[in-house]
């Protein structure tokens, strides 16, 4: 009984954890994307400044 239960919940806990790794993976590129984005105008700033 304890067995099959367990069986029943690994695809629960399998698309947990896939979910949770996509959610990091998209707030990982985010922050990429956001950091290439900021960067050139960073350095831009920079240039004006001086």
């Amino acid at each position: 009984m304890n067995f099959s239960a367990f069986v029943g919940t690994l695809p629960n806990i399998l698309i947990g954890i896939v979910s949770i790794f996509v959610i990091t993976l998209v707030i990982v590129l985010c922050i990429a994307a956001l950091n290439k984005l900021t960067a050139p105008r960073k350095k831009d700033n920079d240039e004006e400044i001086k």
